[in-house]
Formats: C-alpha cells, structure tokens, sequence
C-alpha cells in the first residue's frame, strides 16, 4: 500500500484557496490543477509498505512527543524557479517546529526500513503542475502583495493512504496522531 503522513488543512483555508485557484486557473487552464479537497502539508512521503507491518509504523508514529504549532498559508512560488516554472505552490510557514515535526517522523521511521529524506524539508502546497511546458502565464502572480489563505493550529496528524486514479489520486486517512 502506497503511504505517506501529513496535516490536515481546515475548511476556511481550503475556501481562501479554492477562490484563487478559480481566478489563477483562467491564466493558465491547461495545467493541471489539484483538487482542492486532495490537498494537505506532506510531513513524510513513505511509498510502498507492507500492509503486515503497518502496525509497527502506527507505533512508531504514535510513540512521537510534539507539541500543537501554528501554520500560516501564506505566499505563493514556483519549482524549480519562476523562468523554468514546472509546478506552482503556495507557501507554508510552521517556523522551526514544522520542519522539526517532519524530522521526527523521518527519524520515527528509519527502523522500519524506511528511508530518510536527503533533500530539506520544504513545505508547500502543490496549486498546480505542467508537464509539458512551465507555467509562464502565472508568473504575473507574484507581482503585487502575498496572498494570504489563511492560519491554524496543528493538533494532529495523518496517516494516509493515496491511491493513483486517472483524474489524481485518492487519499484516505488510516490513522489520526495527536500532538500534544
């Protein structure tokens, strides 16, 4: 089963983000556009695990000690870069306690055979993506002030189960982890 653990966005975050996703996506109808009720604050990326062992992994996840955090929704950008612009986002900003979290379950993980991340921990939320061509017509976005979706306080995480599906992938929740 393929796995990864992630926050939760509130309701009032998804409505601030899906008003400017509408108005980004008339600049730019021909990328590909995530589903707003899909979206979430990755924390791990595990892949493919054994279904047998997924209670060593609720374990290890449930054992963790953080304390709730603030995330902001805040700021928009591009991947690799604006010129060369593959994948628009925007910002997530938890300060230090949200890289600090995903450290965790990295290392929560690691004796379970799962392998620790080799890049730094960049939180995003992916708004939109192209393939064939970067995202030129959206780069007009980051003139002008930030937009902002808005805040909230993190009490938990997920994990989740995503599932390939022609039209992007379904994700369940398997399990809630508190933060406390």
């Amino acid at each position: 089963m393929r796995l990864f653990i992630a926050l939760d966005i509130p309701v009032e975050v998804r409505v601030h983000l899906t008003e400017y996703m509408e108005r980004a996506r008339k600049l730019a109808p021909d990328a590909r556009w995530a589903r707003v009720e899909g979206l979430h604050v990755t924390l791990k990326f595990v892949g493919e695990f054994s279904d047998a062992r997924l209670e060593e992994m609720r374990t290890a996840l449930a054992a963790l000690k953080a304390a709730p955090l603030e995330v902001k929704f805040e700021g928009i950008g591009f991947f690799p870069n604006p010129k060369a612009a593959r994948v628009f986002w925007a910002a997530v900003d938890g300060g230090e306690e949200l890289p600090r979290l995903a450290s965790a379950i990295d290392t929560a993980l690691v004796d379970l055979g799962i392998a620790r991340e080799d890049k730094p921990y960049r939180p995003h939320l992916t708004l939109a993506r192209s393939s064939s061509r970067p995202l030129r017509e959206l780069q007009a976005l980051l003139e002008g002030p930030a937009p902002r979706f808005g805040t909230m306080t993190a009490r938990e995480f997920f994990l989740y189960r995503s599932q390939p599906q022609k039209g992007g992938s379904k994700y369940t929740k398997l399990e809630r982890f508190g933060l406390v």
